[in-house]
């Protein structure tokens, strides 16, 4: 049996969680900094990491306590090295080393966005795993991150496609600035599009044709421009801007993401990141999607330390583990098809 603590800042969340066997969550802390930053419009990252040291100790003992247990108990220490906010993350890194070392006790550095995968690994879509899902496709979309991923295997991770300017969360909450729904944007956006008519405003989709990247500056840039016009003509119809902005993210992140799974033969597809919290995008994928579809609940969508723990079983079974050398790396990316091409110079869609 494996008991893991994972331990996740890389941006506004102080979170720790202790996962057995890498599926059963036996806590799960996470101490949000969302109303610190509204009054900003977004993350402030100096004050992220300085809520970080208040935060991180009082956080991880309770997650000890929820889940009974003492350091002494546990079989390793997890944490997110990157990608994220320096200052941030370098909170969490330095706190894990210190717990490992105290309790001579292993340590595994974790990638945020494999992180967001393994949520889909826990407890509440665990009985939804086929025994062998390879390969799928991952969808990971968040605040900072749009990309769609190829899995083989566990820990066989191949970015396809990524983002070419602002992430799909960040769209979300420059759109809500937009028209005054303050931020958070994604969850406020989803609220006021359920009384809007996603068909009333006319807004443009960037297929990107022959990738699998995405861009939404585009279209940021044009609700902008009907947002303009709308206010000369009366009051801003926001519930229809908001419905008509959601489809339009919606479409190109299910578009791109079929492609994907049609071009590589996917068994699967995964669903991660802040953004999958989004219902309307739930319900499409599941709906629209020819295969399988696995989400996590909203709850595991956003940033949390069960997911880092998830990740980091499938890296101990396979004698994987980090030293107390272990640096934050605040641009760290998944291997991306490019990488593999170049490395293997015979990796083809399907193969």
């Amino acid at each position: 049996m494996a008991l893991i603590l994972g331990i996740e800042t890389s941006c506004d969340e102080t979170a720790a969680s202790v996962v057995q066997d890498g599926r059963l969550i036996l806590s799960n802390v996470v101490a949000s900094q969302i109303a610190l930053h509204a009054q900003y419009g977004g993350v402030f990252p100096e004050m992220a990491s300085r809520e970080h040291v208040l935060k991180i100790v009082p956080v991880i003992e309770q997650a000890l306590r929820d889940a009974g247990l003492k350091f002494q108990d546990l079989t390793a220490v997890a944490v997110t090295n990157g990608p994220g906010l320096a200052g941030s993350l370098l909170v969490g890194v330095n706190t894990a080393k210190a717990i490992a070392y105290a309790n001579d006790l292993p340590l595994i550095g974790i990638n945020h966005l494999e992180g967001h995968i393994y949520a889909n690994w826990l407890e509440a879509t665990a009985s939804a795993l086929p025994e062998n899902p390879f390969p799928l496709i991952a969808l990971i979309v968040s605040g900072g991150h749009s990309e769609l991923v190829l899995m083989r295997g566990h820990n066989d991770y191949e970015l396809i496609g990524r983002t070419l300017d602002d992430a799909a969360g960040e769209a979300f909450d420059k759109v809500a600035r937009l028209v005054g729904l303050g931020y958070p944007g994604g969850p406020a956006i989803q609220q006021a599009a359920v009384a809007g008519n996603p068909a009333a405003v006319k807004l443009p989709r960037a297929w990107l044709r022959g990738s699998y990247n995405f861009s939404f500056s585009g279209l940021k840039t044009a609700v902008l421009h009907t947002v303009e016009d709308l206010k000369r003509q009366g009051p801003l119809p926001v519930a229809d801007i908001a419905a008509s902005f959601q489809a339009a993210i919606t479409d190109v992140l299910i578009e791109k993401t079929e492609q994907a799974a049609r071009d590589f033969g996917a068994k699967q597809i995964l669903l991660a990141g802040g953004v999958a919290a989004n219902a309307r995008l739930r319900e499409r994928m599941v709906a629209e999607a020819d295969l399988p579809v696995l989400v996590p609940p909203p709850k595991l969508c956003i940033d949390n330390g069960a997911m880092i723990a998830a990740a980091a079983w499938w890296h101990i079974r396979q004698g994987e583990k980090s030293g107390l050398d272990l640096d934050v790396v605040p641009s760290l990316q998944l291997p991306s098809r490019e990488k593999r091409l170049a490395e293997d110079g015979n990796a083809k869609p399907g193969t």
